[in-house]
């Protein structure tokens, strides 16, 4: 089911049409009058059916949804233990469910670089791989002792696979294979993790407030970011692979420099606009495909988007009734989803 949001579009400047044709006079008027508020407000820019659109279906918290990297799908997950597909375009229909993946809540999800594989990360201590075409689970990766918070996929090379736990281990899948191939014992539990570029070093997050980069072969930190005073939520690479963002319960972002030979002084932005609350949801956090601006979900159940440079917060989109647990830009249409604790999905477009 899709429908609109007046409060949400005027965040916008635009009224969105709704989807149902009118069926009396009031209707009408009210139809025409939206019409003509879409037909002389902000030209649009993308190619949804309206600039905002409210996608519903979720019975219970939405923890995590994402893009499929050809832009044209999404799936989402959260407190059901459910994967739900829907369609960008259209009426952004929920065309499928995955069934039967996990046994407990899923707290993480991705794709991997050709969208071929969904992997998730549970409550009930795997970490899942699915076919996104036909749904069909295809490994139940086991081997952590706690609850799996996060997981991330390789940009390029092997099939990596990488998890994050309150077993306090980061583990390194190759899809094809049985069993992690690698296991880095850390002190804290684990929140956020992400490859770097090349797929060489894992970073990580966690309860301890630092981001430590790793040497997957060598298994040793030579990197850490020291900065935030509470728990990291959320990492992730830039496009380009110089910097990483990471996303903290002391309500700031911050951007670092991860290049080998980047200035002692590695980061290089602080972000502010967003809140965490009691309720210590894990809440992510996004670049855009040219790297110019980044996003993250709020507790006030706003959605923000800064500019990356200049640390301007440039949205604060309200609609949601929740906390936003994920945002994220699409990868080629100025579109910025989000989900959230409310059970709802919005898409919408931005400048």
């Amino acid at each position: 089911m899709s429908t609109l949001t007046e409060k949400r579009s005027a965040e916008l400047g635009a009224l969105a049409i709704p989807s149902k044709r009118p069926r009396n006079e009031y209707e009408v008027a009210t139809y025409e009058n939206q019409k003509s508020v879409v037909a002389h407000g902000p030209p649009r820019t993308s190619s949804l059916l309206a600039p905002i659109m409210l996608l519903t279906g979720h019975e219970g918290e939405i923890y995590s949804s994402k893009f499929h990297p050809e832009g044209n799908m999404i799936a989402s997950t959260g407190f059901e233990r459910l994967i739900y597909l829907w369609n960008v375009y259209g009426e952004c229909d929920n065309f499928h469910v995955i069934k039967g993946g996990h046994k407990g809540a899923v707290l993480d999800l991705q794709f991997n670089t050709d969208g071929s594989n969904i992997i998730t990360a549970s409550t009930d201590k795997t970490v899942g791989l699915f076919d996104s075409e036909t749904g069909e689970r295809i490994k139940r990766m086991k081997g952590h002792n706690g609850i799996v918070n996060t997981c991330t996929t390789a940009r390029r090379g092997d099939p990596l696979v990488a998890s994050g736990s309150d077993d306090c281990t980061v583990k390194i899948w190759d899809t094809r294979r049985k069993g992690a191939i690698k296991s880095i014992q850390l002190t804290y539990q684990i929140t956020a993790v992400s490859f770097n570029d090349t797929s060489e070093s894992v970073i990580t997050g966690g309860i301890d407030n630092v981001i430590k980069v790793w040497d997957i072969r060598s298994e040793k930190s030579y990197i850490e970011l020291q900065g935030h005073a509470d728990t990291v939520t959320g990492l992730t690479v830039s496009k380009d692979g110089s910097f990483v963002l990471s996303n903290s319960m002391d309500c700031t972002m911050r951007k670092w420099d991860i290049r080998p030979f980047a200035p002692q002084q590695r980061c290089t932005n602080l972000y502010m606009g967003h809140k965490h609350n009691f309720e210590k949801n894990l809440l992510r956090c996004s670049w855009s495909p040219d790297d110019s601006k980044i996003a993250a979900g709020s507790s006030d159940r706003d959605v923000c988007v800064w500019n990356a440079t200049n640390q301007q917060l440039i949205y604060k989109l309200p609609g949601h009734d929740g906390s936003v647990n994920d945002v994220q830009f699409h990868p080629f249409q100025p579109i910025v989803m989000s989900c959230s604790s409310d059970k709802q999905i919005y898409l919408g477009e931005i400048q």
